[in-house]
């Protein structure tokens, strides 16, 4: 198991987005318990629907384990799958609070 192939670009989507944040944006977004209570949220939709497409007893979406950590947690969900839906909708949410801003 290298990593490589997904592992890797989901740790960098995180530093990007973060550094996104912290380093250029600075929206405040991170400080916001909405934008926490909103990752909740979509955690809570994630866990059961990718928890039943990646179940290793039936997977409807599978991963070459030689391209991840092998960190599955919660029902076999890869724990890159969090990292990369963390970055996404963080990016998503940076964008449109910046398009908000005033200029």
């Amino acid at each position: 198991m290298s990593g490589l192939g997904y592992t890797a670009p989901a740790v960098l989507s995180v530093i990007a987005v973060c550094a996104l944040e912290l380093g250029w944006l600075r929206t405040g977004l991170f400080r916001r318990p909405a934008y926490w209570l909103a990752m909740l949220i979509a955690l809570g939709f994630q866990v059961p629907v990718d928890g039943w497409l990646t179940k290793l007893s039936a997977p409807i979406v599978s991963y070459d384990e030689r391209h991840t950590s092998g960190l599955r947690f919660p029902f076999d969900i890869p724990v890159e799958d969090f990292l990369f839906g963390f970055a996404m909708l963080t990016a998503v949410l940076l964008l449109w609070e910046r398009q908000r801003a005033p200029r």
